[in-house]
Order: structure tokens, then sequence, then C-alpha cells
């Protein structure tokens, strides 16, 4: 069994105008995610999207010393970004679906989703969204760690930062045995 997981693909990390933006990186994937996204929701398999929210006045939180503001709770920031959040918006209550909220760079990191992915017998990952080498490259590492196969859509992962994109792909082939498709 698999499943998608559809990391941070938000306004703040894709639209020009964004927080964190990954800009025309980020705007270039949007139709090649948004494919994959519609054949595992098509296929009936699990389609979680895993979204980071930030209170920046969270004095404990390290990406507040790291990083600007950004995906913030109750902002526009947050919300799924372009064709994507059309998908989301038609789709968010079917049985497949499932949002959920992260506070760290892995979707596993303070979450329930590796109970809802074993409790649904899945075993296989397809990791797509932003920033290829932050918070996919955190869940591809806690997914490795906790045995799921990764499927990787390069097409449909992008990074602001180019050096570290490619990079992490590598380490996604070469140390964690993904599948870069």
């Amino acid at each position: 069994m698999r499943a998608l997981l559809s990391i941070d693909y938000t306004y703040d990390f894709i639209a020009t105008n964004g927080k964190l933006t990954t800009g025309e990186a980020g705007q270039a994937i949007e139709e090649a995610l948004v494919a994959v996204t519609k054949d595992y929701f098509a296929s009936g398999d699990l389609v979680v999207f895993a979204i980071d929210g930030h209170d920046p006045t969270d004095r404990y939180h390290p990406e507040n010393k790291l990083f600007p503001p950004h995906n913030v709770v109750g902002t526009g920031g947050r919300a799924l970004y372009g064709s994507l959040a059309t998908f989301y918006q038609t789709n968010q209550t079917a049985e497949n679906v499932y949002w959920i909220d992260k506070r760290h760079y892995s979707a596993f990191s303070g979450t329930d989703l590796d109970v809802r992915l074993r409790e649904r017998g899945i075993t296989e990952l397809c990791l797509t969204g932003v920033c290829t080498d932050i918070c996919v490259l955190h869940t591809a590492v806690d997914a490795y760690n906790l045995g799921y196969q990764l499927v990787i859509p390069k097409n449909a992962v992008a990074s602001f930062d180019p050096v570290g994109h490619e990079w992490a792909l590598n380490h996604f082939q070469n140390t964690l045995g993904a599948k870069i498709i």
C-alpha cells in the first residue's frame, strides 16, 4: 500500500511575495505536484497534506530564530497554493485525504502520521512539496528510519537553495534508497 505526503506547498513558501518563498522554483513544480496528487487520490491511496503551522511568539521554537515568520496559524500564508488549493477544497472531506498540522520540519515529528499510515498498512511513501533540503529531507529521513520505502518525483519537489535541492535528491537516492522518478 502507498500514500502521498504533500509537504508545505503553501502561499508563504511558493508565492512570489510569500514570507519564506521558493519563488519560481516552487511555482515551476505546481503542475507536476498536482498531477501526482490527483493520481494518488484517483487510485484511492491516502493523500496527506503535512503543513507547517507556526506561532511567531513561541520563544521556544527554534525556527523562530532561524527564519522570518512564515506559515503563521490563522493567516493566508498557510493556505495551499494555486491549483493544489482548489484540489484540496474540492476533496478535503474524502476518506483518503488527511491534513496534518506540523510544527517541525518532519511530518512525523509530534504528529500521529506514523500511526495513521500503519493502521492502513502503508509501506511506501511518495514525497512532494518544499523545501527539498529541509522539510522534505527531514520527513524522508524519519520515514526511512521507520522502515518506509520512499519515492520522490524530482519534478514535484523544490527549494530556494539549488545546491541544497540537488544534494537532497542525491541523499534520498544514495543514502535512503529512495526511488527518484
